[in-house]
């Protein structure tokens, strides 16, 4: 059946100013990283993807090794644009990365420039795509000097195969560089997508000061710590869990661990009126230097209860400060 898109999509989403562009993101960005490669069902990946879109997301991230296996995520998202949103595709933002190993032999992974350039063209055959709107330095390069990272992506800029370039994965100092050698190139830095969770609050120290300082937006991934900061580990571990999966990051170890802080992040949350993994998202919306959420989803369902996320984003004081305590073990 054809697709139509929702004519009451931007009915219900906000959107926020990118940085300093002229590019404003919505407040809850889709990622596929998991669930979306040949190992997962297409037919609900495709819902997932439609119904997101019905509901304002306009923006669709990617990187060259997502699946499993490495590719797959790209392939089944370029099958989606050619049957379903193709007449779309000015109303999304698409976004890839490069960055992890893809490929053998030396060319394959990291920061060069020959790696770069030849994965995004990779990216653009398998999603059937012209251009993307986003193109990022998936992690630092230890080994490559950080002015060939960032000239590999002015040059894509400037051959028109992406429209704006951005960097992830990047720690405060790196990113202050990399703001400054692309500004001299004349492509800024868009956007910096790094993790960031109530459980993973790394770039508080610095990141988020020199972000807001040098005009770049910013996307945090794993908002949900790859699913602790949900309802599903409350009781145990379910088998079709993340933390179940073999190929996952989540381990069961981990969810033990964390399980007393979650039970009382859990109670926070139902007394505020929401699930937990909605007042996650809320917590990272409530600094206006985020500029969208990254979230996953392996249904429908999963992406509707993290949209619920924008209906309380505000928090009370005396609510922030016994999440803090939690936090820190208080």
């Amino acid at each position: 059946m054809e697709y139509l898109a929702q004519s009451t999509r931007y009915q219900q989403m906000l959107y926020r100013r990118c940085g300093k562009s002229g590019i404003r993101l919505p407040e809850i960005s889709l990622g596929l990283w998991h669930n979306f490669g040949y190992v997962d069902r297409f037919d609900i990946a495709r819902q997932i993807v439609l119904k997101a879109f019905d509901r304002g997301i306009t923006h669709f991230d990617l990187a060259n090794n997502y699946g499993p296996p490495p590719g797959s995520a790209e392939e089944n998202f370029g099958r989606m644009m050619h049957d379903d949103l193709r007449p779309y595709r000015d109303e999304m933002i698409i976004s890839t990365k490069a960055g992890y190993l893809m490929w053998p032999g030396p060319y394959g992974e990291w920061g060069s420039k020959k790696y770069l350039v030849s994965s995004l063209d990779q990216s653009l055959k398998r999603m059937k795509l012209d251009y993307v709107d986003i193109f990022y330095s998936h992690r630092p390069d230890p080994e490559t000097p950080l002015e060939e990272t960032m000239a590999a992506l002015d040059l894509v800029v400037r051959q028109g195969k992406a429209l704006y370039a951005g960097i992830s994965n990047y720690p405060a100092e790196p990113t202050q560089k990399a703001a400054s050698i692309l500004k001299e190139l004349g492509t800024p830095c868009l956007i910096h997508q790094p993790s960031y969770s109530m459980f993973n609050r790394w770039v508080e120290d610095g990141l988020l000061d020199v972000v807001e300082q040098e005009g770049i937006g910013c996307i945090p991934f794993s908002p949900l710590a790859q699913g602790l900061l949900t309802d599903r580990y409350l009781n145990d571990i379910p088998l079709d869990s993340r933390a179940a999966k073999p190929h996952g990051f989540l381990t069961e170890d981990r969810v033990v661990l964390m399980l007393p802080q979650i039970k009382k992040l859990n109670e926070i949350a139902v007394r505020r009126g929401q699930s937990l993994s909605q007042m996650a998202i809320a917590w990272l919306l409530k600094d206006n230097r985020v500029t969208s959420v990254l979230i996953g989803a392996s249904s429908v369902q999963q992406l509707e209860n993290n949209l619920g996320s924008l209906a309380k984003k505000d928090f009370e004081k005396t609510e922030l400060q016994e999440i803090e305590a939690v936090l820190l073990g208080k």
